[in-house]
């Protein structure tokens, strides 16, 4: 296992099998582990396919289990970076850390990705899923 971050508020190890751990601490631990949870579940059920995946969520730790969305990306424009984030509005998600230590690379299919969500919000404007 890899740790990849470790701050006040949360260590996130990548395990060999392709697994992100993220154990939150510190301020408010309990409800940023809970608003992440909830997002996730949220933008996997509206069909958003660049995210990670939640595979598994332990309340006690607080501690997340979820897919890995590939490699931190160290550049990207501007221009580009607030469009991948606009991108989550019609699933009814605003990030609300729109900073490119959150944006990663998936090689396998060639797609920026979006982490990190315990800041996020759900818009109350959210559309149907666009899958729909």
């Amino acid at each position: 296992m890899l740790k990849v971050k470790d701050t006040l508020r949360a260590t996130v190890h990548l395990t060999f099998d392709g697994r992100v751990i993220k154990s939150y601490h510190g301020p408010d631990a309990k409800t940023r582990f809970e608003n992440e949870v909830r997002i996730l579940r949220h933008l996997e059920a509206r069909g958003c396919n660049f995210v990670p995946k939640l595979l598994e969520a332990d309340a006690t730790q607080p501690r997340i289990i979820t897919s890995n969305c590939g490699a931190r990306v160290q550049h990207l424009d501007e221009l580009r970076t607030k469009e991948l984030f606009a991108e989550l509005e019609p699933y009814g998600v605003r990030h609300d850390d729109p900073d490119i230590r959150n944006v990663t690379y998936r090689q396998s299919d060639g797609r920026f990705c979006v982490i990190d969500f315990e800041f996020a919000t759900l818009l109350s404007n959210a559309q149907p899923s666009p899958a729909a």
